[in-house]
């Protein structure tokens, strides 16, 4: 039931993440309530089902780099939809990366 309520944290947050813009692992899991589980927020995004709206190529590693080694979402296509999306990706050693400092997502909480 934990994992449940917390991929759904996940999704609500990725939902959030505007066209143009990324996020890291670490700051969903942070918006999500549970700061340490970046690595689970990568489960839950494999974890959406097919069909479903959320934008998970929006999420990408602290490094502002595409991690993703999931056959269903390959990084080709994250690189991919995110160039849709307006995002710049550049390639560096057969990785690819997007400067935060630029798509970072930043958003505004309430104290």
């Amino acid at each position: 039931m934990l994992e449940k309520n917390f991929y759904q944290l996940v999704y609500f947050w990725v939902k959030k993440i505007p066209k143009g813009k990324v996020a890291t692992y670490g700051q969903i899991a942070a918006l999500s309530r549970s700061p340490r589980s970046a690595q689970i927020v990568g489960w839950a995004l494999h974890k959406i089902p097919r069909g479903s709206k959320i934008p998970w190529q929006r999420v990408i590693n602290k490094e502002g780099r595409i991690s993703t080694t999931c056959e269903e979402h390959p990084h080709l296509l994250q690189k991919a939809l995110l160039e849709k999306e307006g995002v710049k990706v550049q390639e560096k050693n057969q990785q690819f990366f997007i400067d935060l400092k630029k798509y970072l997502w930043k958003p505004y909480l309430k104290p």
